[in-house]
Protein backbone atom coordinates (compact mmCIF):
# COMPACT_ATOMS: atom_id res chain seq x y z
CA UNK A 1 0.00 0.00 0.00
CA UNK A 2 1.11 3.59 -0.44
CA UNK A 3 2.28 5.23 2.75
CA UNK A 4 3.31 8.71 3.76
CA UNK A 5 7.03 9.50 3.30
CA UNK A 6 9.39 7.46 5.43
CA UNK A 7 12.14 10.06 5.78
CA UNK A 8 12.13 9.67 9.54
CA UNK A 9 12.63 5.91 9.21
CA UNK A 10 15.83 6.35 7.28
CA UNK A 11 17.17 9.15 9.38
CA UNK A 12 17.04 7.37 12.72
CA UNK A 13 15.13 6.92 15.88
CA UNK A 14 14.77 7.81 19.53
CA UNK A 15 11.83 8.47 21.74
CA UNK A 16 14.15 9.72 24.46
CA UNK A 17 17.31 11.48 23.41
CA UNK A 18 19.46 10.78 26.43
CA UNK A 19 23.14 9.98 26.42
CA UNK A 20 23.66 7.02 28.72
CA UNK A 21 26.76 6.34 30.74
CA UNK A 22 28.41 2.95 30.39
CA UNK A 23 26.85 1.46 33.54
CA UNK A 24 23.26 2.60 32.99
CA UNK A 25 20.61 0.01 32.17
CA UNK A 26 19.49 0.43 28.56
CA UNK A 27 16.06 -0.53 27.21
CA UNK A 28 15.33 -0.43 23.49
CA UNK A 29 11.75 -0.79 22.24
CA UNK A 30 10.88 -1.38 18.62
CA UNK A 31 7.79 0.85 18.87
CA UNK A 32 7.13 3.98 20.89
CA UNK A 33 4.05 2.66 22.69
CA UNK A 34 6.19 -0.10 24.22
CA UNK A 35 8.93 2.40 25.00
CA UNK A 36 6.45 4.56 26.86
CA UNK A 37 5.39 1.67 29.08
CA UNK A 38 9.03 0.74 29.68
CA UNK A 39 9.79 4.28 30.85
CA UNK A 40 6.83 4.23 33.21
CA UNK A 41 7.96 0.97 34.83
CA UNK A 42 11.72 1.61 34.83
CA UNK A 43 11.54 5.24 35.94
CA UNK A 44 15.01 6.66 36.48
CA UNK A 45 16.51 3.19 36.72
CA UNK A 46 17.00 2.86 32.95
CA UNK A 47 17.47 4.84 29.77
CA UNK A 48 14.68 3.99 27.33
CA UNK A 49 14.74 4.56 23.59
CA UNK A 50 12.30 3.61 20.84
CA UNK A 51 13.10 2.90 17.22
CA UNK A 52 9.77 3.80 15.62
CA UNK A 53 8.44 7.12 16.89
CA UNK A 54 7.08 8.98 13.87
CA UNK A 55 3.36 8.40 13.16
CA UNK A 56 4.13 8.44 9.43
CA UNK A 57 6.48 5.47 9.70
CA UNK A 58 5.40 2.11 8.31
CA UNK A 59 6.87 -0.62 10.55
CA UNK A 60 6.57 -3.16 7.75
CA UNK A 61 8.81 -1.09 5.48
CA UNK A 62 11.29 0.15 8.07
CA UNK A 63 14.95 -0.03 7.05
CA UNK A 64 17.43 -0.29 9.90
CA UNK A 65 20.82 1.36 9.87
CA UNK A 66 24.10 1.09 11.79
CA UNK A 67 22.81 3.31 14.61
CA UNK A 68 19.75 1.13 15.08
CA UNK A 69 21.82 -2.05 15.04
CA UNK A 70 24.21 -0.66 17.65
CA UNK A 71 21.41 0.41 19.96
CA UNK A 72 19.91 -3.09 19.89
CA UNK A 73 23.31 -4.74 20.38
CA UNK A 74 24.07 -2.51 23.39
CA UNK A 75 20.66 -2.94 25.04
CA UNK A 76 20.12 -4.78 28.31
CA UNK A 77 16.42 -5.25 27.52
CA UNK A 78 14.85 -5.29 24.05
CA UNK A 79 11.09 -5.13 23.48
CA UNK A 80 9.36 -5.88 20.19
CA UNK A 81 5.94 -7.00 18.98
CA UNK A 82 6.67 -10.12 16.95
CA UNK A 83 4.25 -12.10 14.73
CA UNK A 84 5.59 -10.37 11.61
CA UNK A 85 4.83 -6.82 12.66
CA UNK A 86 8.48 -5.84 13.06
CA UNK A 87 10.46 -8.64 11.33
CA UNK A 88 13.51 -6.40 11.00
CA UNK A 89 13.95 -6.73 14.76
CA UNK A 90 14.48 -10.49 14.43
CA UNK A 91 17.33 -9.78 12.04
CA UNK A 92 18.89 -7.23 14.37
CA UNK A 93 18.66 -9.60 17.34
CA UNK A 94 20.31 -12.37 15.32
CA UNK A 95 23.49 -10.32 14.95
CA UNK A 96 24.28 -10.72 18.66
CA UNK A 97 24.30 -8.51 21.72
CA UNK A 98 25.08 -8.48 25.42
CA UNK A 99 25.35 -12.01 26.87
CA UNK A 100 22.66 -11.40 29.50
CA UNK A 101 20.36 -9.36 27.29
CA UNK A 102 16.65 -9.90 27.95
CA UNK A 103 14.42 -10.01 24.87
CA UNK A 104 10.69 -9.48 25.41
CA UNK A 105 8.55 -10.57 22.47
CA UNK A 106 5.24 -9.01 23.43
CA UNK A 107 3.07 -11.30 21.31
CA UNK A 108 4.25 -14.25 23.42
CA UNK A 109 2.91 -12.57 26.57
CA UNK A 110 -0.70 -12.88 25.39
CA UNK A 111 -0.36 -16.09 23.41
CA UNK A 112 -0.63 -14.43 19.99
CA UNK A 113 0.62 -16.61 17.16
CA UNK A 114 2.01 -16.09 13.66
CA UNK A 115 -0.90 -15.32 11.36
CA UNK A 116 -2.92 -13.54 14.06
CA UNK A 117 -3.74 -9.85 13.76
CA UNK A 118 -0.35 -8.24 14.55
CA UNK A 119 -1.76 -5.05 16.14
CA UNK A 120 -1.71 -6.59 19.60
CA UNK A 121 -1.32 -3.33 21.58
CA UNK A 122 -5.00 -2.68 20.89
CA UNK A 123 -5.79 -5.74 23.02
CA UNK A 124 -6.48 -4.43 26.57
CA UNK A 125 -4.54 -7.41 27.98
CA UNK A 126 -1.27 -6.54 26.30
CA UNK A 127 0.19 -3.59 28.17
CA UNK A 128 -0.54 -4.91 31.68
CA UNK A 129 1.22 -8.14 30.66
CA UNK A 130 4.18 -6.16 29.33
CA UNK A 131 4.37 -4.03 32.49
CA UNK A 132 4.50 -7.17 34.66
CA UNK A 133 7.19 -8.76 32.47
CA UNK A 134 9.27 -5.61 32.56
CA UNK A 135 9.08 -5.43 36.34
CA UNK A 136 10.26 -9.03 36.50
CA UNK A 137 13.24 -8.36 34.22
CA UNK A 138 14.16 -5.09 35.94
CA UNK A 139 13.94 -6.67 39.38
CA UNK A 140 16.46 -9.33 38.36
CA UNK A 141 18.84 -6.63 37.16
CA UNK A 142 18.27 -4.40 40.21
CA UNK A 143 16.88 -6.53 43.07
CA UNK A 144 17.07 -3.66 45.54
CA UNK A 145 14.52 -1.76 43.42
CA UNK A 146 12.01 -4.61 43.05
CA UNK A 147 9.42 -2.99 45.31
CA UNK A 148 9.64 0.26 43.34
CA UNK A 149 9.16 -1.56 40.04
CA UNK A 150 6.10 -3.38 41.35
CA UNK A 151 4.69 -0.11 42.67
CA UNK A 152 4.98 1.36 39.18
CA UNK A 153 3.21 -1.67 37.72
CA UNK A 154 0.40 -1.13 40.21
CA UNK A 155 0.27 2.56 39.28
CA UNK A 156 0.14 1.70 35.58
CA UNK A 157 -2.65 -0.81 36.10
CA UNK A 158 -4.55 1.84 38.07
CA UNK A 159 -4.08 4.27 35.16
CA UNK A 160 -5.72 1.69 32.87
CA UNK A 161 -8.94 1.79 34.91
CA UNK A 162 -10.61 4.68 32.98
CA UNK A 163 -9.86 2.89 29.69
CA UNK A 164 -11.28 -0.42 30.92
CA UNK A 165 -14.35 1.31 32.35
CA UNK A 166 -15.02 3.08 29.06
CA UNK A 167 -14.62 -0.20 27.16
CA UNK A 168 -17.16 -1.83 29.48
CA UNK A 169 -19.54 1.11 29.11
CA UNK A 170 -19.43 1.04 25.31
CA UNK A 171 -19.73 -2.75 25.21
CA UNK A 172 -22.83 -2.67 27.40
CA UNK A 173 -24.68 -0.54 24.84
CA UNK A 174 -23.06 -1.67 21.60
CA UNK A 175 -22.48 -5.44 21.67
CA UNK A 176 -23.24 -6.97 18.30
CA UNK A 177 -23.08 -3.74 16.31
CA UNK A 178 -21.57 -4.35 12.87
CA UNK A 179 -18.57 -2.25 11.89
CA UNK A 180 -15.84 -2.39 9.28
CA UNK A 181 -12.31 -1.11 8.73
CA UNK A 182 -9.83 -0.44 5.96
CA UNK A 183 -7.14 -2.34 7.91
CA UNK A 184 -7.26 -4.56 11.02
CA UNK A 185 -5.48 -1.97 13.20
CA UNK A 186 -8.40 -1.59 15.64
CA UNK A 187 -9.39 -5.26 15.52
CA UNK A 188 -8.58 -6.34 19.07
CA UNK A 189 -10.26 -3.29 20.56
CA UNK A 190 -13.30 -3.85 18.35
CA UNK A 191 -13.51 -7.36 19.78
CA UNK A 192 -13.19 -6.00 23.33
CA UNK A 193 -16.07 -3.60 22.60
CA UNK A 194 -18.28 -6.44 21.40
CA UNK A 195 -18.46 -5.23 17.80
CA UNK A 196 -18.94 -7.58 14.86
CA UNK A 197 -16.18 -6.75 12.38
CA UNK A 198 -17.01 -7.22 8.67
CA UNK A 199 -14.76 -7.40 5.60
CA UNK A 200 -11.73 -8.87 7.40
CA UNK A 201 -10.25 -10.44 4.24
CA UNK A 202 -10.29 -7.03 2.55
CA UNK A 203 -8.47 -5.55 5.54
CA UNK A 204 -5.76 -8.21 5.43
CA UNK A 205 -5.13 -7.54 1.75
CA UNK A 206 -4.67 -3.82 2.37
CA UNK A 207 -2.41 -4.47 5.37
CA UNK A 208 -0.24 -6.84 3.31
CA UNK A 209 0.00 -4.45 0.36
CA UNK A 210 -2.10 -6.72 -1.83
CA UNK A 211 -5.08 -5.94 -4.04
CA UNK A 212 -8.46 -7.02 -2.63
CA UNK A 213 -10.48 -9.22 -4.96
CA UNK A 214 -13.44 -7.83 -6.85
CA UNK A 215 -15.82 -9.73 -4.56
CA UNK A 216 -14.09 -8.44 -1.41
CA UNK A 217 -14.26 -4.88 -2.68
CA UNK A 218 -17.88 -5.27 -3.72
CA UNK A 219 -18.86 -6.64 -0.29
CA UNK A 220 -17.06 -3.77 1.43
CA UNK A 221 -18.86 -1.19 -0.70
CA UNK A 222 -22.19 -2.94 -0.13
CA UNK A 223 -21.76 -2.88 3.66
CA UNK A 224 -21.29 0.89 3.47
CA UNK A 225 -23.92 1.80 0.90
CA UNK A 226 -26.56 -0.35 2.61
CA UNK A 227 -25.60 1.17 5.98
CA UNK A 228 -25.17 -2.33 7.39
CA UNK A 229 -22.09 -1.14 9.26
CA UNK A 230 -22.40 1.67 11.77
CA UNK A 231 -18.74 2.78 11.89
CA UNK A 232 -15.84 2.74 9.44
CA UNK A 233 -12.42 2.56 11.10
CA UNK A 234 -9.48 3.62 8.99
CA UNK A 235 -5.75 3.77 9.48
CA UNK A 236 -5.11 7.51 9.36
CA UNK A 237 -1.40 6.90 8.72
CA UNK A 238 -2.12 5.34 5.32
CA UNK A 239 -2.68 7.08 2.00
CA UNK A 240 -4.13 4.59 -0.48
CA UNK A 241 -6.55 5.10 -3.39
CA UNK A 242 -8.66 2.08 -2.45
CA UNK A 243 -9.12 3.05 1.20
CA UNK A 244 -9.63 6.70 0.25
CA UNK A 245 -12.49 5.62 -2.01
CA UNK A 246 -14.08 3.63 0.81
CA UNK A 247 -13.98 6.70 3.01
CA UNK A 248 -15.77 8.71 0.35
CA UNK A 249 -18.46 6.04 0.05
CA UNK A 250 -18.88 6.06 3.85
CA UNK A 251 -19.17 9.84 3.85
CA UNK A 252 -21.82 9.72 1.12
CA UNK A 253 -23.76 7.13 3.13
CA UNK A 254 -23.32 9.22 6.29
CA UNK A 255 -21.48 6.39 8.06
CA UNK A 256 -19.37 7.79 10.94
CA UNK A 257 -15.64 7.44 10.30
CA UNK A 258 -13.15 6.93 13.13
CA UNK A 259 -9.46 7.34 12.38
CA UNK A 260 -7.00 5.17 14.31
CA UNK A 261 -3.22 5.04 14.27
CA UNK A 262 -0.69 2.21 14.44
CA UNK A 263 1.86 4.14 16.47
CA UNK A 264 1.26 6.50 19.38
CA UNK A 265 0.77 10.04 18.02
CA UNK A 266 3.27 12.65 19.10
CA UNK A 267 0.56 14.71 20.82
CA UNK A 268 -0.39 11.79 23.07
CA UNK A 269 1.76 11.66 26.19
CA UNK A 270 0.74 8.17 27.28
CA UNK A 271 -0.57 4.89 25.92
CA UNK A 272 -3.72 5.15 28.04
CA UNK A 273 -4.36 8.69 26.84
CA UNK A 274 -4.05 7.52 23.24
CA UNK A 275 -6.51 4.66 23.75
CA UNK A 276 -8.98 6.87 25.64
CA UNK A 277 -8.95 9.43 22.82
CA UNK A 278 -9.84 6.82 20.23
CA UNK A 279 -12.48 5.24 22.46
CA UNK A 280 -14.13 8.63 22.98
CA UNK A 281 -14.26 9.01 19.19
CA UNK A 282 -15.99 5.62 19.03
CA UNK A 283 -18.47 6.68 21.69
CA UNK A 284 -19.20 9.89 19.75
CA UNK A 285 -19.74 7.89 16.54
CA UNK A 286 -22.21 5.59 18.29
CA UNK A 287 -24.04 8.58 19.73
CA UNK A 288 -24.27 10.08 16.24
CA UNK A 289 -25.78 6.83 14.98
CA UNK A 290 -28.32 6.90 17.80
CA UNK A 291 -29.29 10.48 17.00
CA UNK A 292 -29.84 9.56 13.35
CA UNK A 293 -31.95 6.59 14.39
CA UNK A 294 -34.04 8.72 16.76
CA UNK A 295 -34.60 11.33 14.05
CA UNK A 296 -35.96 8.68 11.68
CA UNK A 297 -38.43 7.29 14.18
Amino acid sequence: MKKFPLFACLAGLWLTAIVASADELKIVAAENFYGGIAQQIAGKNAVVSSILTDPNQDPHEFTSNAETAKSVADADIVIYSGISYDPWMDRLLATGGKPNRVVIKVSDLIGAKEGDNPHIWYDPRTMPALAAKLAEALSKASPDQAISFQKRVDDFNASMKPELELIAQIKKDATGIEVTATEPVFGYMADALGFKMLNYDFQLKIMNDAEPTADETSEFEKSLKSKTVKILFYNSQVSDPTTDRMQKIAQAAKIPIVGVTETQPLDQKSYVGWMLTELLHVKAALKLNQLKQDNHQ
